[in-house]
């Protein structure tokens, strides 16, 4: 499994505003985010950022797929974690929203930088987080936190016994199985309009299939794929341009590889979905048209 860096609460938890007189306000050209693709939190944020249509606005500066540092460190980072706080003594992770006009970060929490862009730096994209959604968003996060990938990551940790094992995968099919249901008769996890917790399945899922699935024999892989309508929901949002162009699989790889602790099960063999077929076609039927 992953010897993922640390996971101790971010020490940047600046917010934006509405209000000019407060330090943080939404001004165009002002922030920048730092994110790396082959980073769950990064990934979750680019889709976000390119569901806003923010580029014109908000720029995006990628990071390596796998840190320079084995605590998680990014060297591009660093300058801003000193200039915001002297001798940062841990890690200069990604996912980072910066501040052009002080040079310092605003934020390295990423319910926090979702919320604040999706709220306050809306351009001509969807609304993302409607007024009156955030416990429901807040607890498809914990589903997937909790539910999906701290489960995955137990059910496939070598040298488990078998009754903590089974009682992951438990956990990890009970999560799936909620959300399967909630496609039943929606679009969405929340209902008919894309939502910034549909980004957090979408990469829970992608992250369950090319890393934690590694992991898990091949009956357990089984069983987590019959969750039909949850792996055709996963494909559908990666053929559109604003999920599948981030799709960094080739770093997702290499970042597992860099951390990983485990060995791999049988499951490995057996991938759900097709990643880059599922956003591959769409591309080559664009490249495909001939002008009228």
């Amino acid at each position: 499994m992953l010897a993922a860096p640390s996971t101790a609460t971010p020490s940047f938890r600046g917010r934006i505003g509405c209000d000019t007189r407060s330090g943080y306000y939404a001004a165009p050209h002002r922030y920048r985010l730092h994110l790396s693709l082959s980073c769950p939190s990064c990934l979750q944020i680019a889709v976000t950022h390119s569901l806003l249509s923010l580029d014109d606005i908000l720029p995006v500066t990628l990071l390596p797929s796998v840190p320079d540092g084995p605590d998680g460190s990014h060297a591009a980072l660093r300058p801003l974690y000193e200039a915001s706080s002297h001798q940062h003594p841990g890690p200069a992770a990604a996912p980072v929203l910066s501040d052009g006009w002080t040079g310092r970060i605003v934020s390295t929490h990423t319910p926090d930088i979702l919320h604040d862009l999706a709220r306050h730096f809306r351009g001509r994209g969807p609304s993302l987080q409607p007024f009156g959604t955030e416990e429901e968003i807040e607890t498809i996060g914990h589903l997937c936190e909790r539910g999906i990938n701290e489960a995955a990551q137990r059910a496939g940790q070598p040298g488990i016994d078998g009754t903590a094992r089974d009682a992951a995968l438990s956990t990890l099919i009970s999560a799936l199985d909620s959300l399967e249901q909630l496609l039943a008769f929606q679009e969405y996890v929340l209902g008919g309009e894309l939502t910034t917790a549909d980004v957090q399945v979408w990469v829970t899922l992608l992250q369950l299939d090319t890393v934690h699935r590694r992991h898990l024999d091949a009956a357990a892989v089984h069983r987590i794929a019959g969750h039909s309508r949850l792996w055709a929901y996963a494909r559908r949002l990666a053929s559109l341009p604003a999920f599948g162009s981030h799709l960094d699989l080739d770093g997702i790889d290499r970042r597992h590889d860099a951390h990983c602790q485990g060995l791999e099960s049988a499951g490995a063999a057996v991938q759900i979905v097709d990643w880059a077929a599922a956003y591959a076609p769409k591309e080559a039927a664009t490249a495909g048209e001939q002008p009228g």
